[in-house]
């Protein structure tokens, strides 16, 4: 009889040990943020994603702002890690490197980057997919425009979404002209805003500001003048249904949420992991009623179809 309890003892102690091999315990959750969680745009979507988290898992949660430097991410990374943190996202493409540097003396901790390249067992980058969201952005604009000029105010040229946003203008009418100009700079509020009159002044009367920290001074100045814009990132039709035509919408958030489900599952790999309309993170937002319902009803089923099929109108093999 004490054979048998001891058997099933151990049995039950292996068990448990096999069921938790692939799992990895959530502990507490750090986010570094180049800029400002205040943004209004990219760092508050981060911030919100980390309190969803720290909501649906009970966990502690930590933030930083400002954190550029190589210096300061080390040090944030040191004292997080005297916290228990366990997995830790850098909210932006500039965290990558870095975290590849790091990864190895933290063994037990989980870095996560956007847009980079994780070369590591224990880093992740995750890319949003940005181009068709910017092709059907090019495509309400080019549709809207009365004056056949729209603008491109955007931070970096490698910007897929920006590259979308011009192709998608011409496929929806070749005549529009397209003006792109970036600030090389996420946040650069003062050049965004005069790379923007120079672009109204030659005629621009539809606007993607595709940037973080000068994205509501653009929509404001547009809606001051009675000219319109295409949200960037978060569905900025708040900020006035008849100047904000749409938004290209990227769900920071909800990627946040799935991050940690997956970890905690220990399903999380490593590498770079890209995510585009299919997965839920990616969508439009919603519709002016400047845009006429026609239109509006071609683009949904565009949509429809691209996250269906993966193609694009111009990529559609039945056109």
């Amino acid at each position: 009889m004490k054979k048998l309890i001891y058997f099933l003892t151990l049995m039950l102690l292996l068990t448990g040990c096999s069921g938790q091999s692939d799992k990895k315990s959530l502990q507490n959750v750090g986010l570094l943020v180049p800029e400002t969680i205040s943004d209004q745009v990219w760092g508050t979507k981060g911030y919100k994603g980390l309190l969803k988290i720290q909501s649906q898992f009970g966990v502690d949660v930590f933030y930083k702002e400002g954190i550029k430097t190589r210096q300061a991410v080390e040090q944030a990374v040191a004292e997080y890690d005297k916290k228990d943190v366990n997995l830790i996202f850098g909210h932006g493409q500039e965290y990558a490197s870095l975290f590849n540097d790091l990864a190895s003396d933290y063994p037990d901790m989980h870095f996560v980057s956007f847009n980079g390249n994780a070369s590591q067992p224990n880093t992740t980058s995750l890319k949003f997919e940005g181009y068709a969201m910017g092709f059907f952005g090019g495509m309400t604009a080019a549709h809207e425009s009365e004056t056949k000029n729209i603008g491109v105010v955007a931070s970096y040229a490698w910007q897929p979404e920006v590259k979308g946003f011009i192709e998608g203008a011409d496929f929806q009418d070749s005549s529009v002209e397209v003006t792109v100009d970036y600030t090389d700079d996420w946040d650069h509020t003062e050049k965004a805003m005069i790379l923007l009159h120079t672009q109204l002044r030659k005629g621009v009367d539809i606007v993607y500001p595709a940037g973080d920290g000068y994205n509501i001074s653009i929509i404001e100045k547009l809606k001051e003048k009675g000219l319109h814009a295409v949200g960037y990132v978060s569905d900025q039709s708040d900020m006035g249904e008849s100047t904000v035509l749409t938004s290209t919408v990227q769900h920071v958030d909800k990627l946040y949420e799935v991050v940690a489900e997956r970890y905690s599952n220990g399903k999380l790999k490593s590498g770079n992991i890209p995510f585009d309309f299919q997965d839920g993170v990616i969508s439009m937002g919603k519709f002016s009623p400047e845009v006429d319902e026609q239109f509006r009803e071609v683009i949904e089923s565009d949509i429809s179809h691209y996250i269906k099929m993966g193609e694009l109108p111009h990529e559609r093999k039945d056109e």
